[in-house]
């Protein structure tokens, strides 16, 4: 058996955006299939999730509007930068998927693009799209979590001294 190129995990792009409209209700793990001039791309670090979306039809995943850049030393055979990409999964988690899917309010978004052992991975999330004063509410929270910690640490501080 062929031994991985890299060992771990080497995250290529994110869509921090993502968990900031959208409540994520499931993450999935999928490959996809790409071009050579796309892998060498990603290996670049040249990738992004920010407008991408996936779909089900006909029974496979596709993932729409992933912005991968041309290889800079590709010729003729280089790739366009936002086709769309078949997403490799089972057929069990497909089914699932497009289930959850029908329900209205739901849509699987991209959370990350990463190697894992030398294979190109996506990490897609189920998710229900934020109303606006959910996303208020959510930095509020965050907000509130951070004052929280500085006096925690303060008073740590004072105490030390």
């Amino acid at each position: 058996m062929a031994k991985a190129k890299d060992p771990g995990r080497k995250i290529v792009a994110q869509n921090k955006k993502a968990r900031h409209d959208y409540n994520i209700l499931d993450e999935i793990e999928c490959g996809m299939v790409l071009t050579g001039t796309e892998v060498k791309s990603l290996r670049a670090g040249r990738a992004s999730l920010v407008d991408g979306f996936a779909e089900i039809t006909g029974g496979e995943a596709w993932l729409h509007n992933v912005h991968i850049m041309e290889y800079a030393q590709g010729t003729w055979t280089n790739h366009a930068a936002r086709r769309k990409r078949k997403l490799l999964l089972h057929k069990e988690e497909i089914r699932k998927l497009d289930s959850k899917l029908r329900e209205s309010g739901f849509t699987l978004v991209p959370l990350s693009l990463y190697f894992k052992d030398g294979r190109a991975k996506l990490m897609l999330a189920l998710a229900q799209g934020k109303k606006l004063h959910d996303k208020r509410q959510t930095l509020r929270e965050k907000q509130d979590r951070r004052e929280t910690d500085r006096a925690l640490s303060a008073v740590r501080r004072r105490a030390r001294a």
